[in-house]
């Protein structure tokens, strides 16, 4: 699977990661895990739905 998240979306997804789980851990709900989906795309570099509909946010 190709790199296929930039720099500034990567970063978007990072910050968003850490605000939902925080928000579930605040909150004592599981739906916090939700965070986990944007946290790991966003450190792998790699996103599945992009790679379905053949979309990049990366420079080449």
């Amino acid at each position: 699977m190709k790199i296929n998240v930039g720099k500034a979306d990567r970063a978007v997804r990072i910050v968003a990661g850490v605000v939902i789980l925080s928000a579930g851990y605040y909150y004592g709900s599981y739906w916090g895990l939700v965070g986990l989906v944007p946290l790991l795309t966003g450190f792998s570099k790699r996103c599945p739905v992009y790679s379905i509909f053949g979309t990049s946010t990366c420079e080449k």
